[in-house]
């Protein structure tokens, strides 16, 4: 029997599952920060679940701790998913066609992500700011509201960093030769 997982249309088609060892140590770093913020929200809501089964009040500080864990958890897998180049398309589109209609694709949709959480970035530094200069507290427990919403802008930029990145490596990405030849416009 052998140890290696076979080769068939399911594996093949995934040419962006590589080895764990393959991956750069940042990725890592999101794997880890995804499963301590899960482990977080299952402990939180673990420890509400019982102190409603038992006194049936709940801690008040729950929902709003659960509330922003689930939205770091979003961003933070987002990034990942963006570094990985798993994120949501249309394969049909986007695996369609020819190989250069692939990668400028694939560019496009790098190219559009960087924008979007580019933005996304600088326009929420001023909802930090804003949070901070008129001293905005949270509603459930009182706390400063911009200590949940610094965490946006630095999300969004390593997600803009992580789609400038995949763009950059698909444009230094190869065509295959018979592709590009084919996609050239004839004299």
């Amino acid at each position: 029997m052998s140890s290696s997982s076979p080769q068939g249309p399911a594996t093949d088609a995934l040419p962006c599952a590589a080895s764990p060892e393959a991956e750069p140590r940042s990725l890592r770093l999101e794997d880890w920060l995804t499963v301590i913020v899960m482990a977080a929200l299952a402990l939180i809501t673990f420890a509400n679940v019982l102190v409603r089964y038992f006194t049936n009040s709940s801690f008040a500080w729950t929902e709003e701790i659960s509330v922003f864990l689930m939205i770091a958890l979003a961003l933070i897998a987002g990034s990942a998913a963006v570094a990985r180049d798993q994120h949501i398309r249309i394969e049909y589109f986007a695996e369609g066609g020819s190989a250069l209609r692939s990668k400028r694709l694939a560019m496009l949709g790098a190219a559009t992500v960087a924008l979007l959480f580019g933005v996304i970035a600088v326009l929420s530094v001023r909802v930090v700011w804003d949070d901070y200069r008129f001293g905005e507290t949270s509603p459930g427990i009182g706390v400063p509201q911009w200590w949940y919403s610094v965490w946006l802008p630095v999300f969004s930029a390593l997600i803009t960093a992580r789609a400038v990145g995949l763009f950059i490596r698909r444009s230094r990405s190869k065509v295959d030769g018979a592709d590009a030849r084919s996609q050239e416009p004839q004299a």
